[in-house]
């Protein structure tokens, strides 16, 4: 099977994937595009929204390393405004995609798009014009895909135009099946050799964390949705049952400012840090040296954080965010909380700090959402669709 992805991006979850699935395809080309107004984030200083920005350089956006012999990416360069005000973007990319493709000779049996707009919208474009089957995954978190459920003719059509939808939660499968008979939900997966367990007692001395002190951990980029004002603001109750507690949120984000204020406005400063970016070298040891991983986010379409947090044993909190439910489905591996309820979440995070966790047992249960088992799944897709579209 030669298999054709159009996604936003070729790192994370994107990589892992279609790198799982070269072992069972003959050929995958990956088809990226890239916003020539985020390398602007380099001739200017970078702050606030500058430094999201900086996400999406094309630096950013590709991860090339360990490369499969039979996958190809190819990047595409144009300027957009944001999506939502960018209406034509989708039509454009597909323009632009034929082009490439006819020019290259790349032939395909199958297209696999990443995200509903503007990836899906383009795939279903070419799709008609080659003749080939199209399956999109809605990776949309709940609060975005329900806005496109409810108001996005765009989505509208690309749901019903594909040949198969998969969506990373159960949940929202039943309003996809209003559009279109083919839903199938295959959830996200993570690298095991991403994700190195280390010894607590090493990870702390690496990153000077005392080892007495009880330690949560988070990840995520910085904006409203990712509800780390809610783990910041829950840290003076968590702290008066653990008085010992630290808690180090990592990554980047606009709403950096405001999550430095609320610490300083709740006199945190000792007791919860902001670490800003962490390399890919040194997510092993934050997520070895905690005691619990938090996810406090509003709205989640699946969460793969929590999962890597899982393989190095720990357990989790999080909120009932539309995906971490579909995880986190027994109190083995970790405690569920409402989103946006400051004062459920540092009960939760009190009680969980205070049990005993089976650490081996949380990290094997990790492992059913490796790559390798969801690419199986996925692949069995492709021949279903193919065969249904070869009736």
């Amino acid at each position: 099977m030669r298999l054709l992805v159009i996604a936003p991006h070729y790192n994370s979850f994107i990589k892992g994937l279609v790198e799982a699935e070269s072992r069972l395809l003959s050929r995958a080309n990956v088809l990226v595009h890239h916003n020539l107004l985020a390398e602007l984030s380099n001739l200017l200083p970078l702050s606030g929204y500058l430094d999201w920005v900086r996400r999406f350089r094309r630096s950013v956006l590709l991860d090339l390393s360990e490369l499969p012999e039979n996958v190809d990416v190819h990047v595409t360069s144009t300027v957009y405004l944001p999506s939502r005000i960018s209406r034509g973007l989708g039509d454009r990319l597909a323009r632009i995609y034929e082009n490439m493709l006819r020019k290259l000779g790349i032939g395909f049996d199958l297209i696999h798009a990443h995200f509903t707009w503007p990836c899906g919208y383009a795939a279903v474009r070419l799709g008609r014009r080659f003749g080939t089957p199209v399956v999109v995954t809605v990776h949309e978190n709940r609060d975005w895909f329900l806005r496109e459920y409810e108001s996005s003719e765009r989505a509208h059509h690309t749901w019903r135009e594909a040949d198969a939808l998969i969506r990373v939660n159960r949940a929202d499968s039943s309003l996809l099946r209003e559009f279109n008979d083919r839903v199938f939900h295959v959830p996200n997966g993570f690298s095991p050799k991403r994700i190195r367990v280390i010894d607590v007692r090493e990870a702390r001395e690496r990153l000077g964390i005392p080892k007495s002190s009880k330690v949560l951990f988070s990840l995520g980029a910085l904006t409203p949705r990712k509800g780390f004002q809610y783990l910041i603001r829950a840290m003076p109750k968590v702290l008066r049952e653990h008085p010992d507690t630290l808690c180090f949120i990592g990554g980047i984000g606009p709403y950096a400012g405001e999550l430095r204020k609320l610490v300083r406005k709740l006199g945190l400063g000792d007791k919860v840090r902001l670490l800003g970016f962490i390399p890919e070298e040194e997510l092993s040891f934050w997520m070895s040296s905690c005691d619990l991983f938090v996810l406090p986010s509003l709205s989640e379409s699946f969460g793969v954080v929590q999962i890597e947090a899982m393989a190095c044993g720990k357990p989790v909190v999080a909120t009932r965010n539309g995906g971490s439910e579909e995880i986190i489905v027994s109190e083995e591996q970790g405690l569920l909380c409402e989103p946006g309820d400051a004062d459920d979440l540092a009960e939760k995070v009190a009680v969980a700090l205070s049990r005993k966790w089976d650490g081996k047992a949380i990290r094997e249960y990790s492992l059913s959402f490796s790559w390798e088992n969801i690419a199986r799944r996925v692949v069995d897709i492709y021949g279903e669709v193919l065969r249904y579209h070869a009736r």
